[in-house]
């Protein structure tokens, strides 16, 4: 079983930055695919980036440039750097984890991009 937390949205202005933590424990596959989705009130969730576990790294259109996708290692933690942060960001940012031994979810955590 694999948990996942994640840390760090709150209430930015636009242009401003933010970033999102992902902690996991319990037993991790060594082949997997970490993700941060995405869910703005009224939308699908969609992905956001994502990162293999050979460092292989893919973010959508509307993010590229802005966003950064990272982890570390010793900590078994995924960060999600966000700058130049659009009110269209807003949303509650969702940790993934997917291996062969299941498809595992974070709690989710809001952000908040407004003047």
């Amino acid at each position: 079983q694999v948990q996942l937390v994640e840390s760090g949205g709150g209430l930015v202005q636009p242009g401003g930055s933010l970033r999102l933590s992902c902690a996991a424990s319990g037993t991790i596959s060594r082949l997997y695919v970490m993700g941060w989705y995405r869910q703005a009130p009224g939308k699908q969730r969609e992905l956001a980036a994502k990162l293999t576990s050979g460092g292989g790294t893919d973010y959508a259109e509307s993010v590229k440039g802005r966003f950064t996708i990272s982890r570390d290692n010793a900590r078994n933690t995924v960060y999600l750097q966000m700058n130049s942060l659009k009110p269209e960001d807003t949303a509650v940012y969702y940790c993934n984890l997917f291996s062969r031994d299941g498809n595992y979810w974070g709690q989710g955590t809001q952000v908040t991009v407004s003047s």
